[in-house]
This record gives C-alpha cells, sequence and structure tokens, in this order.
C-alpha cells in the first residue's frame, strides 16, 4: 500500500496518480466502466417469437410495423468527476492530510485511469457557487492541465479555505444539463449542512433525467467525525463554514452526537440509494488508492 500521506513530497500529483493506477489496473486487466453506457444504433423489423422489450410502440402507432430497437455499446465512455471544496472538506484542519486532499487524490487517479483507457474526463469544484469547471475530454494535454489544476487548487484552498458555504443541492441542477448526457459522474462531498433534503434528492433525481449514472464517495474522518474519539479534555470547536464556536468536553455531547449524526446520514444515503445511486463510504484514514481499488473490483464483478 502506497503511503498516500506522505507520496507527494517526493513528486507530483501526476506521478502519484501513475503509481496508483499502475499499481492496481493489472488486476482489472479490462475497464470496470464500459457495460452502463447504451445508446440507440437503428431499427430493424420484428420477428416472431422475439422478446418485445425493445418494440418501438411509437413507431408502430405511425407505420402499423412492427419495429425492433437496437442499440450498442458507446466505444468511449464520458466520465464528470465533482469535488466539494467547502471549508468543512479541510478537516481535519490540523492535519495535512483532510477530506479534499483525499478527493483530490481520487480524482488524480481516477483522471489517470480514464485517460489511459482512451475515455474522456471533465471536472468540476464546487462550494457554494461553481469554482471551477472544464468539459470532458480524453487528450494528454486536457489530463496534464486537469492534474495541474488540482494542484493550484489544492494549494489555494490551504490558504483560504474558512467561511466557504456548501449548496450541493444548487450546484448539481447546475451541472446536470451542463455535463454531456449519458455520462458517469463521480461525486465526493462530506454532505454536510443538506438542510433541505427535498431539494438535494431533486438535485440527484435532474441528473438521472439526463441519464447520468452516478457515483457517491461520501468522505469522512470516521474516527474522529463519526464517532467522536477525541482526548478527555475541553475543546473551543469552530464551525469553520460560518466561523461559530462554542467550548465543549466530547463526553458532554458524544452520545447524542453519534445518534444525530448516524441519522443525518442514513436520511442521505438511503435518498442516493432509492435513485440507485452507486454509493461508497470513504474514511480518509485508509487511504484513497485502497478505497478505488475495492469499488473498481467490485463494479467489475458487477459489469
Amino acid at each position: 500500500m502506497i503511503n498516500y500521506k506522505t507520496a507527494r513530497k517526493f513528486g507530483s500529483l501526476e506521478l502519484l496518480a501513475k503509481q496508483v493506477v499502475e499499481g492496481f489496473i493489472t488486476g482489472l486487466h479490462q475497464s470496470p466502466f464500459h457495460g452502463f453506457s447504451v445508446e440507440f444504433a437503428e431499427h430493424r423489423l420484428y420477428n416472431s417469437g422475439e422478446s418485445v422489450k425493445h418494440l418501438d410502440w411509437k413507431l408502430l402507432a405511425r407505420t402499423d410495423k412492427l419495429f425492433i430497437k437496437r442499440y450498442e455499446e458507446e466505444t468511449n465512455l464520458r466520465c464528470h468527476i465533482l469535488i466539494d471544496s467547502s471549508s468543512s472538506m479541510m478537516f481535519p484542519v490540523d492535519q495535512p492530510y483532510n477530506k479534499f486532499t483525499f478527493s483530490v487524490d481520487a480524482a488524480a487517479a481516477l483522471i489517470f485511469l480514464m485517460r489511459k483507457q482512451r475515455d474522456a474526463f471533465g471536472l468540476s469544484i464546487f462550494s457554494d457557487a461553481l469554482d471551477f469547471y472544464s468539459p470532458a475530454k480524453s487528450s494528454l494535454t486536457h489530463q496534464r492541465f486537469l492534474l495541474s489544476k488540482l494542484e493550484r487548487i489544492l494549494e489555494d484552498q490551504k490558504k483560504s479555505f474558512k467561511n466557504k458555504k456548501t449548496n450541493i443541492a444548487k450546484m448539481l441542477n447546475a451541472l446536470a444539463s451542463k455535463i454531456h448526457k449519458r455520462s458517469l459522474v463521480f461525486i465526493f462531498s462530506d454532505f454536510m449542512a443538506i438542510d433541505n433534503p427535498e431539494d438535494f434528492a431533486n438535485s440527484i433525481k435532474h441528473l438521472r433525467h439526463h441519464l447520468h449514472e452516478i457515483v457517491v464517495f461520501d468522505v469522512s474522518h470516521h474516527n474522529l467525525e463519526n464517532q467522536l474519539n477525541l482526548k478527555n479534555k475541553y475543546y473551543n470547536v469552530v464551525d469553520i463554514e460560518t466561523g461559530d464556536s462554542i467550548k465543549m468536553h466530547p463526553k458532554q455531547i458524544k452520545e447524542k452526537y453519534i445518534t444525530e449524526r448516524n441519522s443525518i446520514k442514513s436520511k442521505i444515503h438511503n435518498l442516493l440509494k432509492q435513485q440507485k445511486v452507486d454509493l461508497i463510504n470513504a474514511d480518509i484514514e485508509i487511504g484513497f488508492d485502497q478505497i478505488l481499488l475495492e469499488y473498481l473490483l467490485k463494479r467489475k464483478k458487477i459489469y
């Protein structure tokens, strides 16, 4: 396993992505992504005894003849990667490796993998506004441009990450039609501050309406965020999205915090599953390489 927390000290994001992808691509043999995306190719006359699953009923009404729709798999996949850059993604703020760093590293590996397969890849960075957008292309120049952009964004984020709020529903709605139809969409977010779950659910439906397949990485530091495993002392806790702060001891709130957090997460996860979204719980302590590999191997078995 790569020491992902220190690897970038010895090279660029591109070299890190290359090392990770080449490390596990031999176990995949073929693309784990091809297979979901099919497009209409042509009509042919229906033969008696065939399945009526792909009959074109509208054409029957117009011509009074039975035609079958034929489909073919797209030879080139388009994928688009969305990364939440709100302040909460910089947690833990006192550690060099946080949720945003994890997401950038994972995105870089996906971009490198897509390029290796000659597929197209695009990128969006968002908070409560669209900070960066680049449509899907498959060239080496585009790969290097996006990886370089990710490195610059990561450095900028370290300098000015406070008070950046999230409006994920608004951003997904804005991007649904902007991204090329029938794309594979990866979303990296911690899904903090979803005030209206119904709006969020509708934004996912909007993506699905444009025939996008959606893969969500719910990024967290499980030990600190989900379990609140902190030292036995008082803390001055600051909301890095709003600047609000409160002094508290973990023991005072731990039980209630875990119950409420699990309830919120469960509600969000159920909404995603109802929309047939592929959901991955991404604990940054495990490492992006292991989480990506497990997901890709699972996907390969399905398709």
